[in-house]
């Protein structure tokens, strides 16, 4: 297969504060060093793209010294935390922005879908839209017309194709740009988390189609996603990002794994954990594991068919609430639902004070799980309001594969429930 798409020392710079790129006096700068053949006098400051940490410096790297190849017909899962710089090396790759410094090559068309309805006139109509996005892509109005019927029956927005794209709702903004994308024939289609607008219907015709434009058609996907599922299942590669910088590529669950086993886990405060839902009149704030009901471990030190204690800090923030239940569900990488558990379900209400806290402990004797990485969702509710506080993925277990029998330790595969169990004669 020959190389379709080459990064080179790709780096993009960008200015912190109301002016986003710099100011009069900086241009004036960079123009002055052009001139006298120096290098650009910003590009040796800057501080590292890491969005949690205060900045020290009027600049900041969003992305800095990229290099990787894709091939034709390959399919690359780009992943990382928020602010990593994902959406910024695609908008680079689609020519929506230009790098600071490196330089971008690729071979044919490249069609993007980097936000919802991205290159969509909202006083069009669907139909007059797919021949505005033809005509961006180089295709001609016949090769287009050849593909009209297809890219509507996809979308299935067959009713509303001659309604302006501005009464649609997202998701339907989403299913037919993603249509005239992956319908158009584009060598290489570029695709940030937008699908995740989509349900889950369309979601799985979408990966279906990346796949047959890949494997039966040998174009090539750049495919950013939060969703590790629709990674492994999808790409063949996958590449890493970290504060800006690459710190991974290679093969797909090496990389995921790499992503889960975030060093973050160790550390990880409930407390300042904001992605939460419910009415918040009681937060989970602490989570404490503890093996053979005496040694604490860490959410990275867990063994198959050891007993844990999983105990939960409850804060009380209202007057008014006076019973609670805590749930607790985990899940594998790729989204399915292993096991759930609601204290409601074997005890009364939990009793707590006003404006107090108190520690609920939830008993897994023999930890059923296989060597693997787990996203955990946790919930709290109350008595009052319903539900209150809501963690969705909020951290991950990485389990050692050890179940222990009578004659010996078996390695089982990952990502399955080890039910305790005998054989006999």
């Amino acid at each position: 297969m020959s190389i379709i798409l080459k990064a080179s020392n790709i780096s993009k710079q960008y200015r912190l504060g109301l002016v986003g790129t710099g100011t009069i006096s900086h241009d004036l700068n960079r123009w002055w060093a052009g001139i006298r053949g120096k290098e650009d006098p910003y590009l040796n400051v800057g501080s590292v793209n890491d969005r949690s940490t205060k900045a020290d410096s009027d600049y900041v790297w969003a992305l800095q010294d990229i290099n990787f190849e894709v091939q034709q017909g390959e399919v690359l899962g780009i992943i990382g935390k928020n602010g990593a710089g994902k959406s910024t090396l695609l908008k680079i790759l689609s020519r929506v922005t230009i790098p600071t410094s490196g330089e971008i090559k690729t071979k044919g068309r490249i069609a993007s879908l980097l936000e919802v309805g991205t290159g969509f006139h909202p006083e069009l109509t669907g139909r007059e839209n797919i021949y505005l996005n033809g005509a961006i892509l180089g295709m001609s109005k016949a090769e287009i017309q050849a593909k009209e019927e297809e890219i509507i029956a996809f979308s299935g927005c067959e009713r509303y194709v001659d309604t302006p794209v501005k009464r649609y709702s997202s998701g339907m903004r989403v299913r037919l740009a993603f249509a005239v994308a992956a319908f158009l024939e584009p060598d290489i289609l570029v695709i940030d988390e937008v699908l995740a607008v989509g349900d889950a219907e369309f979601q799985k015709k979408a990966i279906g189609k990346m796949q047959d434009i890949s494997k039966r058609e040998g174009r090539t996907v750049l495919f950013v996603s939060h969703n590790m599922a629709a990674v492994k299942n999808l790409c063949t590669r996958a590449l890493l990002l970290e504060n800006g910088k690459i710190g991974f590529e290679g093969l797909v669950e090496k990389c995921i794994d790499k992503y889960l086993s975030v060093e973050d886990n160790n550390s990880f405060n409930f407390r300042d954990f904001n992605s939460r839902e419910g009415n918040g009149g009681l937060r989970i704030t602490d989570l404490n594991i503890f093996c053979n009901n005496q040694d604490e471990v860490s959410f990275n030190e867990l063994k198959s068919g050891y007993n844990y204690l999983f105990k939960f800090t409850v804060e009380n923030f209202s007057n008014q609430i006076k019973k609670i239940a805590l749930g607790m569900s985990i899940f594998s990488i790729k989204g399915q639902l292993l096991t759930a558990s609601g204290s409601d379900y074997f005890m009364d209400k939990i009793v707590v004070e006003p404006k107090n806290k108190v520690v609920v402990t939830l008993a897994i004797p023999s930890l059923p799980l296989t060597g693997g990485s787990y996203f955990l969702n946790l919930s709290c509710k109350s008595d009052l309001n319903g539900l209150e506080d809501f963690i969705k993925d909020c951290l991950i277990l990485n389990v050692e594969s050890l179940i222990s029998t009578k004659k010996n330790v078996t390695q089982f595969p990952s990502e399955m429930i080890q039910i305790n169990h005998d054989w006999y004669l």
